[in-house]
């Protein structure tokens, strides 16, 4: 099966991680810098697995080395929009 790994583990990762297991498309792999992050959202979705009628495989590690060998890299890190700031104002935050 194809593997996709998916750097950032926030919603929009985890959103997207979960997706691409329920669709079968590929293996997953979450990268986080925060400890613990990816490997929580990664076991949440499995353990999801069994009502949401899956089996992909599902993986969540802080160590980048983990990526080789995947055939797409979705990169969904940066920094959250915070209360009053404006989305050109995050790209410039996440751009840095």
């Amino acid at each position: 099966m194809a593997k996709v790994t998916i750097i950032g583990s926030g919603n929009v990762g985890a959103t997207s991680a979960l997706y691409i297991a329920e669709k079968r498309i590929a293996d997953v792999l979450l990268i986080d810098v925060v400890e613990g992050l990816a490997r929580g959202k990664a076991l949440d979705a499995i353990e999801a697995a069994p009502l949401r009628h899956y089996d992909t495989y599902i993986e969540g590690t802080e160590d980048f080395s983990a990526m080789v060998d995947s055939d797409v890299v979705v990169v969904t890190a940066g920094m959250p929009r915070k209360p009053g700031m404006s989305r050109d104002d995050l790209l410039q935050v996440n751009a840095k």
